[in-house]
């Protein structure tokens, strides 16, 4: 009886990340949905005399606009800012990350495949 195992080399053509994406489209739609959760959250606990535990429904919509937490859009903030702006450019077995040029546009990002 045989097994066989997975490769342990590296893909190192790969351009993509297996990690959630947090980013938004543009940096005032994603600072928009950031008003919105905080707005709402804050508004939920500030609103208690005033509503009673009726105010607490505003909780869902907050979570819901921040994408799971505060720290989920604050990772999106910097996706988002950063997306595009960098490119890794490996050459000879090195890479190194630069600032994108409008000679980029359109081009995939990461080492170029043979």
């Amino acid at each position: 009886m045989t097994t066989r195992t997975k490769s342990a080399t590296l893909d190192t053509t790969r351009t993509t990340s297996d990690a959630p994406d947090f980013a938004s489209a543009s940096v005032p739609r994603h600072l928009a949905r950031g008003a919105a959760g905080f707005g709402s959250l804050i508004a939920s606990v500030a609103l208690i005399p005033v509503t009673g535990p009726l105010s607490l429904l505003l909780l869902p919509a907050g979570v819901l606009a921040l994408r799971g937490c505060p720290m989920c859009w604050a990772i999106g903030l910097a996706q988002t800012i950063s997306r595009g702006r960098l490119r890794r450019d490996c050459e000879d077995g090195a890479c190194r990350l630069r600032v994108a040029g409008p000679a980029d546009a359109g081009r995939p990002m990461g080492p170029p495949r043979p």
